[in-house]
């Protein structure tokens, strides 16, 4: 027998949907009832009405027929809204984890784009909330339907009978020949739409370097490809649809002859023959429905398979023990990287130890793994051995609703989100403004801000990109300090400042060192290093020398220290700054 913690998220989500499916059945039932009225008033209009010459009898029929028409309306109305509220609560439990799931797997080198997952959830909603659904509930009255049409007539029911076959067998080729087409299309289209991704992140370079004739052959290849797939299962599709309405058609006529013959012989009258020939139509139609939204029914189940692997992470888990703030002492234990997507290892058997306040410069070549560690230090890669521990606890331990106030992070390269100035600097948390522009002004940012068109309720747009590099890079060291951060990570943070900001950043770093934070700072820039209590030096993912700040420079080569020392100029960016 399978425990909670064996089922995943997508499961229980759709197991709390099972009561508005069995609504949905019970309702279906009243509905599917309700589509005998039309024959049983056309067989007593010929059979009764007609023979008695009844206006009253007719009247009657009418109106009790029109009424429960009405009732049958409301129903089915009933079916599809419950239906609907059950998709919501099933988008409900599912978004926020898969929101999470989809950044994670960006984290964990998974080549998809982010929000596949949520287009993936909004593919099975709208399978589970709309018409395709609702032929399989309609679907199993269809032998009730067949039946009441033997007892009419068996040569009626055969007639239904061979019609529902030849329905079924359309339905099975249908789903046989565009299984696969459909399959491809949705790859080749998830595919263009990641491309396509990837190119507006980088839209000003493409722009700059005349690449865009170039780019959208590229795309388009993958694009048409799609196309392609998606136009081999709509045509043949579209020939089965065709061809089921053929056949449908030469049904009516069929029904309709071995009615009118068997009329003829005495054997039914005209009102079952007319009868019969409405409930076969009622008969075959959830099987023609099905024809129809087959694609949606492949759809629907790629996307739940799809799902179940990008939800096998978040199974359910015991509660976590609430561990106190930390005061941010750092100890790094004998870690091993290797990035996710990567073959190699850029970090080997590092280890330091950092107290509560104390500073850090991480220096080293280029391709040291100096980011790699600081991604490490913040949680957002996992080591393959070793641990990264904040005050004794490892920090993939801690629960990240929990550890997240508690670190402050500005990567190498800053992308502010869609928002205000102010959601930016407060991580879009609840509003604090004095503990917003306490950082801002530790940043140096606070008087730049304020020269902004709107100060900080200023709209800054996808990426920050109608701020300068320098104004991002202030903005972003504002939303590392805030809050109670206790651990602050700093890659490169001087890199598009002017000599000005370089100037504010040391200040800051000071100002951080005095309230007891723990700061690590990478960068190539000797005025900054000045500021730290100790200085690490990576070469090829190893430690080189680790120490107080004074030893380690002077146990540097003379000409590493000497192009630490070497002025740089600022760039034109910086200078606009």
């Amino acid at each position: 027998m399978r425990t909670q913690e064996d089922i995943s998220l997508l499961e229980l989500a759709l197991g709390k949907m099972r009561r508005a499916f069995v609504g949905a059945g019970v309702f279906s039932l009243f509905v599917n009832l309700a589509m005998l009225i039309g024959p049983l008033y056309m067989l007593q209009v010929y059979d009764r009405v007609l023979g008695a010459q009844s206006r009253d009898t007719l009247i009657m029929l009418s109106v009790l027929a029109v009424g429960l028409l009405a009732m049958s309306a409301l129903v089915d109305t009933a079916r599809s809204r419950l239906l609907v509220r059950a998709g919501a609560n099933l988008d409900n439990a599912l978004s926020g984890p898969l929101f999470a799931a989809g950044l994670r797997g960006r984290l964990d080198g998974i080549e998809s784009s982010a929000s596949q997952p949520l287009r993936d959830l909004d593919t099975l909603r709208g399978f589970l909330t709309g018409a395709g659904i609702l032929a399989l509930f309609d679907a199993p009255w269809t032998p009730i339907y067949l039946t009441v049409i033997f007892i009419m007539h068996p040569a009626l029911g055969c007639v239904a009978l061979v019609g529902a076959l030849l329905i079924v067998a359309l339905a099975l080729l249908s789903e046989w020949l565009t299984r696969t087409p459909l399959k491809r299309a949705g790859l080749a289209n998830r595919k263009s739409g990641d491309v396509i991704d990837a190119f507006a992140r980088n839209a000003e370079a493409i722009r700059a370097m005349g690449m865009l004739e170039q780019l959208r052959d590229h795309w388009l290849y993958r694009h048409d490809e799609g196309v392609a797939w998606q136009a081999r299962a709509s045509d043949s599709a579209a020939t089965l649809r065709a061809l089921a309405k053929f056949i449908r058609y030469v049904l009516q006529i069929a029904i309709l002859g071995v009615g009118a013959w068997l009329a003829m012989d005495g054997a039914i009258s005209a009102g079952v023959m007319v009868a019969a020939s409405i409930i076969m139509g009622r008969a075959l139609a959830p099987v023609e429905q099905a024809i129809g939204h087959w694609g949606g029914f492949v759809e629907a189940g790629s996307a739940r398979r799809r799902l179940e692997i990008e939800l096998q992470r978040d199974t359910r888990l015991a509660p976590v023990t609430q561990l106190p703030a930390p005061t941010g002492a750092l100890s790094i234990e004998n870690v091993v990287l290797r990035p996710p997507g990567a073959d190699e290892t850029v970090l080997q058997f590092v280890s330091f130890k950092l107290a509560a306040g104390e500073t850090l410069g991480l220096i080293g070549p280029t391709g040291a793994g100096k980011s790699s560690l600081a991604r490490l230090l913040v949680g957002v890669w996992t080591p393959d051995m070793g641990a990264v521990r904040l005050d004794g606890a490892d920090i993939a331990d801690w629960p990240e609703d929990q550890i997240g106030r508690y670190l402050g992070y500005m990567p190498q390269t800053v992308e502010l989100l869609p928002g205000s100035v102010a959601d930016n600097i407060t991580r879009f948390g609840a509003s604090d403004s004095d503990g917003m522009i306490e950082a801002a002004r530790i940043a140096g940012a606070h008087d730049m801000i304020l020269r902004l068109p709107k100060g900080y309720d200023t709209q800054i747009g996808d990426g920050g990109r109608m701020l300068s590099g320098g104004q991002r890079q202030r903005i972003g060291l504002a939303r590392a300090i805030y809050g109670d951060a206790r651990v602050i990570v700093l890659d490169e943070p001087n890199a598009n400042l002017c000599a000005e900001g370089e100037a504010a950043l040391c200040r800051a770093l000071e100002h951080l060192k005095q309230q007891g934070r723990t700061v690590i700072v990478i960068s190539h820039r000797p005025s900054v290093m000045r500021t730290v209590d100790k200085l690490l030096v990576l070469t090829q993912g190893r430690v080189d020398l680790f120490g107080p700040r004074d030893e380690v420079l002077a146990a540097l080569p003379h000409q590493v220290a000497a192009e630490s020392e070497r002025p740089r100029l600022a760039t034109a960016d910086e200078a606009a700054t």
